[in-house]
């Protein structure tokens, strides 16, 4: 991969530092310009993030006259709570997105005729979503704007917290190379995804654990709507590993049906749009008829023809026909799993952060008030595409200056002696207690264990996702009425 750098090349300040390498990241990358000092960080390897696993599409208004219809769609499965401007925004801007992205040589899915092929998914009123690679959107797109990107990148290398000087962000410390040190910047964009591995069962990439959230935490950095965590209710569970497999909503739209072992399809009984109500709907609705009726539940993809399947949905097709399961004349089982961080850092309509100059956010890290109490499938990475554009825009317009010289690295220690043990039950505690189903004792159990560990000695690492948990913790306790993806369960 072209581009990167190792800790002992890097110069002393940028112009920018952006945190992360998915979606929001690299659209924000290719949006500044090349006489810019432009660093971007990343966990791991460039491509493990979200986007990389993204199956779904990208959504766009289908044409100018759908903008109010995708517009109401996306405010419907938010459920009263999205920020209306920033949903009008994200709606009128997506067409541009993506013929911007058209016009730098992405290749989205078409017909023999070269006509751009649009599907449609769980509570979307019409056929408005892209995708390219069948099933591996996410895929594609990341590996293009890596590609697109002419900045430099240093991997591997983990942001343990941000340097903020009079209400300003002035850059990064990072642990890289086992040591840590400072990377100033006048700018910052945080593009670091959600917070997956705070739970035991998730669909998220390894690196993806909050730890952002939680430095915004310590520095007194807003976020929102905490407490709307979405769940996937189509995953593969077959193998228990932490994150797992995921079965696009493309299958749901497109034909595939959720079954019991008898071919049942229960979900009518919940509501009646069955596999194309929105997603939190069909988790509860899976989640309660597993435990009513003790039955496991499959996806059924059997009306599927079979070329067409393998066509359609390649990466599905392979992965799990190489665990053995033969699609789509067999159905697999399926159970939900956490998937999406609906909130995240509060920001304003062109990606900055209120009260702190020089510091913006977007993606999943972000909340940009799009949701509300539910994402619309595949939403996203047009989310993503959508803010990181106005972010990157934003810092051309006014690019920030004056920060100190000089900014220590921290003593506290990254990891310590007990920390992993203590992730595992920070992991099981938040899926028990604070995913698909809550209530007042479990939300209250779930606090009382994460202010406990608190209290203990454990490393600056676990007690930024220590900091995350308990917001979104306390912001459930907040909300006592269920609504969107937050479902309060009334005990006995």
């Amino acid at each position: 991969m072209r581009n990167l750098l190792r800790q002992r090349n890097l110069p002393l300040r940028y112009d920018v530092v952006i945190i992360g390498s998915g979606v929001a990241g690299l659209y924000a990358a290719i949006g500044l310009p090349k006489n810019l000092k432009v660093l971007i960080i990343n966990k791991s390897n460039p491509w493990e993030c979200n986007t990389y696993y993204a199956q779904g599409g990208v959504t766009t208004a289908y044409n100018d006259e759908d903008i109010a219809s995708h517009v109401q769609d996306t405010l419907d499965a938010g459920a009263g709570m999205c920020n209306i401007a920033a949903v009008q925004m994200m709606s009128e801007s997506s067409q541009g997105v993506i013929r911007d992205l058209i016009a730098r040589g992405f290749q989205f899915d078409t017909d023999e005729e070269g006509h751009l092929l649009y599907t449609k998914e769980a509570a979307h009123s019409r056929s408005r979503i892209l995708h390219a690679g069948g099933d591996a959107t996410g895929r594609h797109l990341h590996f293009f704007l890596l590609n697109q990107n002419p900045h430099p990148m240093l991997s591997d290398a983990t942001v343990v917290d941000l340097l903020i000087e009079n209400n300003h962000c002035c850059g990064v410390e990072v642990f890289s190379e086992g040591r840590r040190r400072t990377i100033r910047a006048d700018n910052v964009i945080i593009a670091s995804g959600g917070v997956g591995s705070l739970y035991e069962y998730h669909t998220n990439a390894s690196t993806i654990s909050g730890d952002i959230h939680g430095i915004c935490i310590d520095k007194g950095i807003e976020l929102e709507s905490m407490e709307m965590m979405q769940v996937q209710p189509t995953v593969f569970v077959a193998y228990n590993w932490a994150r797992k497999q995921l079965l696009s909503e493309a299958l749901r739209g497109e034909g595939a049906h959720v079954v019991d072992e008898n071919g049942y399809r229960f979900l009518f009984e919940y509501d009646p749009r069955g596999e194309l109500a929105p997603r939190d709907i069909v988790s509860r609705a899976i989640f309660d008829y597993k435990q009513r009726s003790g039955k496991q539940v499959y996806l059924s993809c059997e009306d599927f023809e079979g070329e067409y399947f393998k066509e359609r949905f390649p990466n599905i097709y392979k992965s799990l026909n190489d665990l053995g399961f033969h699609l789509p004349k067999e159905r697999v089982p399926i159970s939900p799993a956490f998937h999406y961080a609906v909130g995240g850092i509060k920001t304003n309509l062109d990606g900055s952060v209120p009260g702190i100059y020089g510091l913006y956010a977007a993606g999943e890290a972000a909340s940009t008030g799009v949701h509300g109490a539910n994402r619309l499938a595949s939403n996203s990475l047009l989310e993503g595409l959508v803010f990181a554009k106005k972010a990157a825009e934003a810092i051309v317009a006014n690019l920030a200056y004056g920060c100190g010289e000089y900014f220590p690295v921290g003593n506290e220690p990254l990891e310590l002696s007990g920390d992993k043990e203590k992730k595992d039950r920070l992991r099981r505690i938040m899926w028990e207690n604070v995913s698909i189903k809550r209530t007042p004792q479990g939300l209250q159990t779930a606090l009382n264990s994460i202010t406990e560990m608190l209290s203990d000695e454990v490393g600056r690492l676990l007690r930024l996702r220590l900091l995350t948990a308990k917001s979104i913790v306390v912001s459930a306790q907040k909300r006592s009425e269920s609504i969107g993806v937050h479902f309060i369960a009334r005990e006995n």
